[in-house]
């Protein structure tokens, strides 16, 4: 069971989740992020530190401790409680005060980022030792880690969480923090990618968890982005291969690194909301369900990059070279769409754009449009589901569509756009694909 940062954010949040993963008696290992904020003010005293700022920094310092100590006041009751938990507050921004004096580092900065989870966990060990609830703290640093590719080790794990689980075989309830891990080197890292619930996935993986929980501040993965869209619905179930499409084109709910460790060890995951545990959620697996469209989903930021040349008339070798550019680059491609004498690609970072773009010159004429969203349509057998792009240029008609993939998957239908005609987009496909406004 994975809980997020909105899940552990406030006392009375915490306590929800002390009721959820007691509600049965079935063993579990509970995985927390850092309380919400505290990541990005971490992030905030790490850039404050790398640039010298080391007043800023401190203040920064002081304000997250303020929250922390009004936090833990509310959290336990009993003296000796409250006591364990100032205590626990005062090690770490100890050590973050410390660290100001330290020159600083890419390896330090991983320190700072670690203190979130660690926080997270410790409190809440020490919030359910106060109420009578027998756990272990499992600590992440012993058992997760990566590889010098930032690759988690799935053997590895397996045997060190195994090792430390049967050290403890009394026990039915365990308590760890996602997102931090060890690198090759042996340092405090992060898994980056999918933070908490790259985390949850892995150790469902390694332990062959009956199911992976996700439990976020929303019931399960919607339709559409209910942010942009007024009317979306949650969706009952996926297949592994819908949801990693619907995350990776943009829905926020979960990250696409956050889906291989299960769906390879064939463990379900259910996205479950803290706020509504009543509600069903949204169940992943290798069934699918049901056939036809599902959800949509939106991914901002992309670069459209055309590349004109009649040398590509009758011409082979030609898509490899332009591909070995990207791989060169390590820069990834989207969406694909060719003619006789012109490619179009599709990428999401800008950070080699120029050097990209200087390569692919003597190949033709090279025109770069920015400010692009990939709006993607994801289901199952889209290929075979009649009418289904009738539908789509029917509802978005207004819409200027500079590129369509499609038949590459049969779960996706992936449309570029201009990001201006973002909103626009999701809310007539909502109309035209689901009926809902």
């Amino acid at each position: 069971m994975k809980f997020g940062g909105t899940s552990v954010g406030k006392p009375e949040r915490m306590r929800q989740v002390s009721q959820l993963i007691t509600a049965d008696a079935e063993s579990k290992i509970v995985v927390l992020s850092a309380l919400s904020g505290t990541t990005n003010a971490l992030v905030e005293i790490g850039n404050a530190i790398s640039s010298s700022q080391r007043e800023k920094a401190k203040e920064l310092i002081d304000k997250l401790e303020a929250h922390y100590q009004s936090f833990i006041v509310e959290l336990v009751k009993k003296p000796s409680s409250l006591a364990k938990a100032k205590a626990i507050v005062a090690e770490h921004f100890e050590f973050l005060t410390i660290i100001l004096k330290i020159s600083f580092s890419e390896a330090l900065s991983k320190d700072i980022l670690a203190q979130g989870e660690l926080l997270s966990t410790k409190l809440f060990s020490v919030f359910l030792e106060e109420n009578g609830i027998d756990h272990f703290l499992l600590p992440a640093l012993e058992f997760m880690s990566i590889d010098s590719h930032d690759e988690p080790q799935i053997n590895s794990i397996r045997n060190r969480l195994d090792m430390l689980l049967r050290q403890h075989s009394d026990k039915t309830l365990f308590i760890t923090q996602g997102y931090i891990c060890r690198n090759a080197r042996g340092e405090v890292d992060n898994l980056k990618r999918g933070g908490s619930d790259y985390s949850a996935s892995l150790i469902a993986a390694a332990i062959t968890a009956s199911v992976c929980e996700i439990w976020t501040d929303i019931d399960g993965m919607h339709n559409n982005d209910p942010r942009v869209v007024k009317k979306t619905v949650a969706i009952e179930q996926l297949s592994f291969e819908e949801a990693a499409e619907l995350a990776y084109f943009g829905a926020k709910i979960l990250h696409p690194a956050s889906i291989w460790p299960a769906q390879f060890y064939k463990i379900p995951v259910r996205l479950l909301n803290t706020m509504q545990p009543e509600a069903k959620g949204t169940l992943i697996t290798e069934e699918a369900g049901s056939e036809g469209v599902k959800a949509i989903a939106a991914k901002d930021g992309i670069i459209a990059i055309n590349i004109r040349s009649s040398r590509m008339l009758l011409a082979y070798g030609f898509l490899r070279k332009i591909f070995e550019v990207f791989e060169k680059y390590r820069t990834p491609i989207d969406m694909i769409t060719t003619s006789e004498v012109a490619v179009s690609i599709t990428i999401e970072s800008s950070a080699e754009l120029k050097a990209i773009v200087r390569e692919l010159e003597p190949f033709g004429t090279i025109e770069v449009e920015e400010n692009h969203t990939i709006v993607s349509i994801v289901g199952n057998n889209l290929n075979s589901t009649p009418d289904i792009l009738s539908k789509l240029f029917t509802a978005l008609s207004p819409v200027p569509i500079r590129m369509v993939s499609y038949g590459g998957s049969k779960h996706n239908v992936s449309l570029l756009i201009p990001s201006a005609y973002k909103t626009q987009t999701l809310q007539l496909l909502n109309k035209g694909l689901f009926g809902l406004e």
